[in-house]
């Protein structure tokens, strides 16, 4: 990856941007789609919107989420010690002991999630996971007026982390989970917009919002584009790890460096499912397949089901470490997803048959 565009994802994945917080990462999105987009807007909900013209009345519609899990301020107590409710899945186990930055008044401030030393716990107590709600944030100050000065009830957070460059072209960041996938789609709508000829359709592509508390973004941003496809970009589980069991399932067969993840199921469209694998084999494009047998927990779904219905397909980066402050990614699926699904645009005819059977 150009270092240009590696130093852009670097400042995107570490953006403070939870679900319902979502600021800092659509204005990034939106300034940089800004320099290539033939339209870019907001809508009321927060997502962010990219059009890139076509000759044609298709539209289709790429969609990444551009928030992550995190935590919310919800009660300062006298000693200054900060109380939270989770954002979106977490796991108890990866909290504690952890650095935070919070979104205060001013900017970013730091803290610690605080738990009792495992030199004071009775011999029980080690053995049980600590429940979020006993967890509280540690800034460093003496009271509640201090603390006061700097957050307030209802501010946001998340873990303290920043993107790293690991061996070859293997990065670690928290919020890969999905800010890749806004990446994606926006990249992927940079390079159409730079194709030497205008595809038939135009294309939408979609920093959606709220994704972590009920793929809420998709919802309102298709209704509002209503387009008659519809891309979903997300990450899924990378199974070429230790703890993932055997590998009688698709989903254990997915790997680092294998190309992104197409699922097929009943939340892909038929001919959309075959459009893509065929435009990979074309262009010599890795791709990697895995079935899913119900709706994918994914914007893919919501996209599929509004309005009259979507022609929808999910491309995935496969992903080590989901919703930990260490998700692994490999930058090689990142781009293989940027060219396949710039090319499937820029190849698909305005007049395409979009019944699936």
């Amino acid at each position: 990856m150009k270092k240009k565009t590696l130093t852009l994802l670097g400042k995107f994945l570490e953006s403070v941007s939870p679900s319902g917080y979502e600021g800092p990462s659509a204005n990034i999105f939106q300034a940089e789609a800004g320099t290539f987009a033939d339209e870019v807007k907001r809508d009321r909900h927060g997502n962010t919107l990219a059009k890139v013209k076509g000759t044609s009345d298709l539209r289709i519609m790429f969609a990444g989420h551009c928030d992550e899990i995190g935590f919310l301020v919800t009660n300062i107590d006298p000693q200054g010690y900060v109380w939270i409710d989770p954002i979106g899945g977490w796991d108890p186990q990866i909290a504690q002991g952890q650095r935070v930055q919070i979104r205060g008044k001013k900017g970013i401030v730091h803290g610690v999630i605080g738990k009792k030393p495992i030199h004071l716990m009775s011999g029980e107590d080690r053995k049980k996971v600590v429940d979020l709600k006993n967890l509280w944030v540690d800034i460093g100050v003496e009271n509640r007026k201090e603390a006061e000065k700097l957050i307030s009830v209802g501010d946001p957070m998340v873990l303290g982390y920043g993107m790293q460059v690991l061996q070859g072209e293997v990065i670690a960041a928290r919020g890969l989970d999905n800010r890749i996938g806004a990446f994606v789609v926006l990249e992927a709508a940079r390079k159409v917009a730079a194709a030497k000829e205008t595809p038939a359709a135009s294309l939408y592509s979609v920093a959606t919002v709220q994704e972590e508390i009920g793929l809420r973004g998709a919802i309102t941003s298709s209704f509002e584009v209503d387009p008659q496809i519809g891309i979903a970009v997300d990450v899924t589980f990378a199974g070429d790890h230790p703890g993932l069991g055997d590998s009688k399932h698709a989903l254990n067969n997915c790997k680092l460096g294998g190309g992104p993840v197409l699922t097929r199921g009943p939340n892909t469209h038929p001919k959309i499912f075959d459009r893509i694998v065929n435009t990979a084999k074309k262009h010599g494009i890795p791709l990697q397949i895995n079935a899913e047998g119900r709706g994918t927990g994914t914007d893919a779904n919501a996209m599929q089901l509004s309005r009259s219905g979507m022609a929808t397909a999910l491309l995935s980066i496969p992903n080590r470490y989901m919703h930990s402050p260490s998700e692994l990614v490999d930058l090689r699926d990142v781009e293989a997803c940027i060219e396949l699904m710039a090319q499937v645009v820029l190849e698909f005819e305005a007049d395409a048959d979009l019944t699936p059977f």
